[in-house]
């Protein structure tokens, strides 16, 4: 698979951008766990998606990108901010899916890569 073309990391990446951009237009006011949540998982999700679509063979950085979205899923309940859940659970259920339907193909790349 030739890099910078899946477009389930691009998707990832447009996801993790929005969630760490977030917080100026969501209210996060007297959220500080909301705040740095969605900026911190946000840039994680984000750089995983860069380096997936760089090197479409390393399979890490897709089960990353599932980690990263099931993290921003729960965070609402871990850090207290369910009043502001929607963009959480919203991006959260994104990149777990656009992570997980990017497992097998990576997979794929990643064993061709071994046999050449």
């Amino acid at each position: 698979m030739r890099p910078w073309t899946r477009l389930q990391d691009f998707g990832a990446l447009i996801a993790g951008l929005y969630a760490a951009l977030s917080p100026i237009w969501v209210s996060t006011t007297g959220e500080r766990g909301a705040y740095w949540a969605l900026i911190a998982l946000g840039v994680l999700l984000a750089v995983a998606a860069l380096i997936s679509l760089a090197m479409p063979g390393v399979v890490a950085t897709e089960w990353l990108i599932v980690l990263f979205g099931v993290l921003l899923f729960v965070a609402p309940w871990v850090l207290s901010y369910t009043e502001l859940n929607g963009t959480s659970w919203v991006v959260g259920v994104v990149a777990v899916i656009l992570g997980g339907t990017a497992v097998p193909p990576s997979l794929r790349a990643h064993r061709q890569a071994i046999q050449h």
